[in-house]
């Protein structure tokens, strides 16, 4: 017979104890990651109010990519001053500035610097958040808190095309901006009131472990295809929206509702590229979502009408599968004690290059008149993803390979 004390020691540990905390966190990095792409759905009436080009408004990601690179890199200093969950509550607070920032500004550069902000109050959540779970929640139920708080990001790539389209009846894109940035404020209060983890400060970054990661071959193939990856998903979602109502004359809330609709299937596809990585091995994986990836991505500026719609909704199936064996690969490389360097470093500089430079490029082809073109080459790029997972000398996965 149990004793109460190791009744309520297993009842401590049940995953139920920390479901509560884990949500809040979730909470506060979908207000986080929503904050970043709000802005894909409502480009074409930015670049309709503002008088701005195509390569004007895929350079707004940019400068994005460029803040969340700066201080996600930083983000182990500040927390190790402030504490992680003050990091987490000056993220939320400096987002909301940011946005109110965006929306009272009447020129370009105003809204470009404001959006420089946005990145770079951003990225210090996302190292401080993952911590702060880490050490509320078991470490047998860490796979399910953390499924559980990247529903976050995909829920985001769902929602902000509906949301966006939702409010725009009603308000201006300002409005729809000064209206995050208040949800944003009010959640850094409740978080300051009732959140719960993130008592202790991080771990600033040893630049002596930075060696040895500079020297693997890996890692700077993962930074590759990191970016083709994130330049298949962040950088074709910026700039879908803009790209159906500017070359092929749709609705602005029709291109908006597809986009939201066709990222719903892709929320369990994770499942399905983990099951394959562990059946089929990360190399073989990666190789076959960058095929696929690369040739729906191809196709997206070559299929006619309804052939289109279609393929809106198949890309994103096959571009999500990427990051459960890239992420599998990722923790395999260099020692212990510099995989979190190595994600550290990937993520970020990835992030300029898939989610800032794609846009960009798209944007100027774009203004040239060959938006198709830009869909066309970002596919080739991907493509090539498959050749340098062949690169990969992932342990276990030689002889598969």
């Amino acid at each position: 017979m149990q004793s109460p004390a190791s009744s309520a020691n297993e009842g401590a540990s049940r995953f139920t104890a920390y479901l509560g905390p884990v949500l809040f966190l979730t909470g506060m990095f979908f207000i986080n990651f929503l904050s970043r792409i709000i802005f894909a759905p409502l480009l074409p009436t930015i670049e309709q109010d503002l008088g701005i080009g195509h390569g004007d408004a895929g350079s707004l990601f940019l400068l994005v990519s460029l803040g969340y690179f700066t201080t996600l890199l930083a983000s182990g200093f500040i927390s190790a001053r402030i504490l992680h969950r003050r990091t987490i509550i000056l993220s939320a607070v400096c987002l909301s500035a940011a946005l109110f920032s965006i929306a009272s500004s009447q020129g370009l550069w105003g809204i470009r610097l404001g959006l420089f902000v946005v990145g770079m109050a951003a990225g210090l959540y996302l190292p401080s958040g993952i911590a702060s779970i880490t050490a509320l929640v078991s470490p047998r139920h860490w796979g399910k808190a953390l499924a559980i708080h990247e529903l976050a990001p995909n829920g985001s790539f769902v929602l902000a095309p509906l949301l966006a389209e939702l409010l725009l009846h009603w308000l201006s894109w300002r409005n729809v901006v000064i209206a995050l940035g208040a949800a944003t404020l009010l959640s850094a209060a409740a978080f300051s009131r009732f959140g719960k983890g993130g008592d202790f400060p991080g771990k600033a970054p040893s630049f002596a472990a930075f060696k040895d990661l500079l020297v693997l071959s890996d890692f700077w193939v993962m930074i590759l295809l990191f970016t083709l990856g994130l330049g298949a998903t962040m950088g074709v979602y910026t700039m879908l929206p803009l790209y159906l109502v500017a070359e092929h004359g749709m609705d602005r809330s029709v291109a908006n509702s597809l986009i939201g609709l066709s990222r719903i299937l892709s929320i369990g596809m994770a499942f399905v590229a983990g099951w394959a990585c562990d059946r089929l091995g990360a190399k073989r994986t990666l190789r076959a979502v960058f095929i696929l990836t690369g040739l729906t991505t191809l196709l997206l500026g070559l299929a006619p009408g309804r052939w289109l719609i279609l393929v809106i909704f198949v890309q994103p199936l096959v571009a999500v599968c990427f990051f459960p064996p890239a992420f599998a690969t990722l923790s395999a490389i260099g020692p212990p004690s510099t995989r979190n360097i190595a994600v550290s470093l990937t993520i970020p500089a990835a992030f300029i290059m898939g989610g800032g430079c794609i846009p960009l490029l798209i944007g100027m082809l774009g203004d040239g008149g060959r938006f198709p073109a830009g869909m066309m080459i970002t596919g080739a790029l991907v493509l090539t993803g498959a050749l340098l997972a062949g690169l990969l000398r992932i342990q276990g996965e030689e002889k598969a390979g």
